[in-house]
């Protein structure tokens, strides 16, 4: 719970806009203002898990089998779901060009996931200090992707 608190008290970065959310209405309240007044038409995206066998775990090895679909988004926002006793999403909508993906990973067992993945074109808005380089061993600016996982959402404008 205080790592919630203390990532829902930290600054935003250069070209960030966050929330840490308490309620749905809340979420479709930031992403109309995100997504600007006339933005009356938008979705979200979340992963969703596809069993097909009858032993089946979420925690696998996963495959991506086929080209990843992109979807259209001149926006996105993101909302990650935090460990707390009830509901909070982190959401924030970050400038400059990224793009999303729909995947759908095989896992070993054979089971799927209807997966997407955000694509950020340009990190030089981060600390060259955040362990987001460290660990993916990149330099500052790099583009990098990440999936998200069961809960989390992306939200994208759609067309009218």
């Amino acid at each position: 719970m205080e790592a919630t608190l203390r990532v829902c008290d930290i600054k935003p970065v250069k070209g960030e806009t966050k929330l840490c959310a308490t309620s749905q209405e809340s979420v479709v309240e930031f992403a109309q203002t995100m997504f600007g007044v006339d933005s009356k038409y938008f979705r979200a995206l979340p992963t969703s898990y596809l069993a097909k066998s009858t032993t089946s775990t979420l925690l696998q090895n996963y495959a991506i089998l086929e080209v990843p679909k992109e979807i259209p988004a001149p926006k996105t926002i993101s909302c990650h779901t935090m460990p707390y006793p009830y509901l909070i999403y982190y959401c924030h909508f970050l400038g400059g060009e990224n793009t999303v993906f729909e995947a759908l990973p095989e896992g070993q067992n054979g089971d799927g996931a209807d997966s997407f993945c955000v694509c950020h074109l340009d990190t030089s808005g981060l600390s060259p200090d955040n362990v987001l380089f460290r660990f993916l061993t990149i330099h500052h600016g790099a583009p990098v992707c990440h999936f998200f996982p069961l809960g989390d959402l992306i939200w994208v404008p759609t067309p009218n």
